[in-house]
């Protein structure tokens, strides 16, 4: 089933690569190397207008304006933690609202972006499936969500130095604006960061999992699992009915064994629901076919609407020892801008609760 998106009567800027900007203007009969032009300046200068372009031809600018238009990335809220994360609610061109954060790091600064409006998976403790899915976003609203982060970043001399698709949605389903998004971040001659220091998460869309596998790419793979077996995560992950646990392994080991890549497996803790040491010793026996993987164990965030309840500190800990004890590598996440509500969705549900 492919999901909305919003129709537009110019594409965005930013929905184009630079090859589409090649395409484009060797249509409109503009010489090739225009194309770079225009494309250094979105990303590299991060211009807001078309009559910025000053080494373009007037012509050509006018044209610009009358083919395409800037993404309407409106700021509804922005919060800064103590801890330096800086949360934006961002309003969409139809009014919807979305969610972009800036985490700040020892080795620099990483963007969590949104990939949808909402979220259809159905998730049983996060705050992003409140309210179900509304659309996808197009290429370029997921990329001007790091144009706008890049721009805070650039008055303080900075840069964003990675990116995480963790934000509101499930990146899996909306593949194709996915990719393109990671095309245009990657391209040396724009933002260019680095695929190493890209990571997309999904709850375990089997079809496009192998599909990722055969796009040779170096981003890094997550994959939130939340449970040791099927019964479990059908309870927390309604996804599981459609893509089973034994066919997500499966996938996974075909990852690994196609592009020689590791595999992280997001464990968000709920108390007294799968952070006992018998689901510890059950998850270990699962990952040991996979030895190249590594686990982020995450004291599940507080939701309203959820009554889930934090893991005990020991039992976290517990849970950690356990996987290392059978060579399953295991970090607990350092938990970043909870004073703000920037776990995913807690902003964009209390903008709409209040709407």
């Amino acid at each position: 089933m492919r999901n909305k998106t919003l129709q537009v009567d110019k594409p965005f800027v930013y929905d184009y690569s630079l090859e589409d900007w090649k395409q484009w203007t060797e249509e409109n009969r503009e010489p090739a190397f225009r194309a770079g032009q225009i494309f250094d300046w979105l990303y590299v200068k991060r211009v807001t207008d078309f009559e910025e372009m000053t080494n373009l031809s007037k012509a050509l600018r006018e044209k610009l304006k009358a083919s395409f238009s800037f993404v309407t990335l409106s700021e509804i809220a922005k919060y800064e933690s103590k801890d330096g994360t800086v949360k934006f609610l961002f309003e969409l061109a139809d009014k919807n609202a979305i969610e972009t954060v800036i985490m700040k790091h020892s080795y620099g600064n990483s963007v969590c972006v949104t990939t949808q409006v909402g979220c259809r998976v159905g998730c049983t403790f996060c705050a992003s499936t409140l309210g179900g899915l509304k659309r996808d976003l197009r290429p370029g609203e997921i990329v001007a969500q790091i144009v706008k982060a890049q721009q805070l970043l650039d008055a303080k001399g900075e840069r964003v130095s990675s990116i995480v698709i963790m934000g509101i949605g499930e990146p899996f389903e909306n593949y194709d604006a996915m990719m393109k998004f990671l095309n245009i971040m990657i391209h040396p001659k724009g933002l260019n960061i680095g695929q190493r220091h890209i990571t997309v998460s999904t709850s375990g869309i089997v079809p496009n999992i192998y599909r990722f596998a055969d796009e040779d790419t170096q981003i890094n793979l997550a994959i939130s699992i939340h449970a040791p077996n099927n019964a479990l995560r059908t309870k927390l992950m309604p996804v599981n009915v459609r893509f089973p646990f034994e066919d997500l392994i499966e996938s996974c080991k075909y990852y690994m064994a196609k592009t020689g890549r590791r595999i992280t497996f997001e464990y968000a803790l709920m108390g007294n629901v799968n952070d006992q040491a018998e689901h510890a010793e059950e998850l270990a026996q699962v990952l040991k076919e996979m030895p190249m993987c590594h686990v982020n164990l995450i004291p599940v965030n507080y939701v309203q609407e959820r009554n889930y309840v934090r893991t005990t500190r020991d039992d976290i800990f517990n849970f950690q020892r356990i996987l290392e004890r059978n060579k399953i590598n295991a970090t607990i996440r350092r938990e970043q801008g909870s004073d703000i509500a920037a776990a995913c969705g807690q902003l964009r549900a209390k903008h709409m609760e209040t709407k």
